[in-house]
């Protein structure tokens, strides 16, 4: 398997969305996501699809059904957009699509 770089976004502020909900799960949803972003960085992306304007979606079958946001920079590089439970999975997706966007703008006013 080919190893995947997991970074996360972080807004003009300097904070990262990903971070932000992450730090509100509980322990066991905490772990549930961090063995998740493991078997990501491995190369597994099963569960994943996309939700439009270059973001995925990874549920994680578990509790309210968790979803993590992200955007692919290549092939090897994942950047961490957010995450939800599936009932604010759409304002999540939004969001998502919103920091993608922005990941983006960045980058090629950066080249």
């Amino acid at each position: 398997m080919k190893e995947i770089e997991i970074r996360e976004f972080l807004d003009a502020s300097g904070r990262s969305p990903f971070a932000r909900w992450f730090e509100g799960l509980n322990a066991v949803a905490a772990a549930r996501v961090t063995v998740t972003l493991t078997r990501l960085s491995q190369g597994n992306f099963s569960n994943v699809e996309g939700v439009g304007r270059g973001v995925y979606e990874m549920k994680i079958d578990f509790g309210p059904g968790y979803r993590i946001y992200f955007g692919k920079d290549g092939e090897r590089i994942v950047i961490l957009l957010g995450g939800s439970s599936k009932k604010r999975q759409g304002a999540a997706i939004t969001a998502a699509q919103a920091v993608w966007a922005e990941y983006k703008r960045r980058k090629s006013s950066k080249e």
